[in-house]
């Protein structure tokens, strides 16, 4: 079993939404900007997430994502094989056909599934709450300050009211009367 980035990446996008669970929505932005993800891989994952209904999305200004549920429920196996990352050390994916159709599974068949059993056990023994109190144990700071969304809170300078001609021809008229 190799886990990709994309496992990886879920993992890591989803402890750092935990960390801020009780802050509201986070933006996937924020997450993008504080993990080194790319944004467009980040929302990939995340609509994965989603239809896995382990995390829960909110529109509009102010929002972003939150846990689907409690972080003691979600576990680091349901978040890797949400994003589709395979658990699997076979070389025949478990259908026990190593060595080709009809020749059955190969000498080291029974080794990698006892692996790919322990793997899972391991993973799903690992609840997303215990890595939040592992980071926090750690001494992670949360940032409390929101990041800046595209609604800028900069008041807005009126423009200047011009009183000049804006043309050649607004400026004769304007020495004729």
């Amino acid at each position: 079993m190799r886990l990709t980035t994309k496992g990886r990446f879920a993992v890591t996008a989803m402890i750092d939404l935990a960390l801020r669970a009780n802050a509201g929505p986070v933006a996937l932005a924020a997450i993008s900007q504080r993990q080194q993800i790319s944004l467009s891989y980040l929302e990939q994952l995340f609509g994965k997430l989603r239809r896995h209904e382990l995390v829960e999305s909110t529109r509009g200004p102010g929002g972003g994502y939150s846990l689907g549920r409690a972080a003691g429920e979600i576990t680091v196996a349901d978040i890797i094989v949400a994003v589709d990352e395979p658990i699997d050390a076979t070389g025949c994916s478990g259908r026990e056909g190593c060595m080709g159709e009809d020749t059955g599974k190969c000498m080291t068949h029974d080794l990698w599934a006892s692996l790919n059993a322990k793997m899972i056990e391991y993973l799903d023994s690992i609840s997303l709450k215990k890595l939040v109190e592992e980071q926090l144990a750690k001494g992670v700071a949360i940032d409390e300050s929101p990041v800046k969304r595209a609604i800028s809170n900069v008041p807005v300078v009126k423009p200047i009211k011009v009183t000049a001609p804006n043309s050649v021809f607004a400026l004769g008229g304007a020495f004729s009367k």
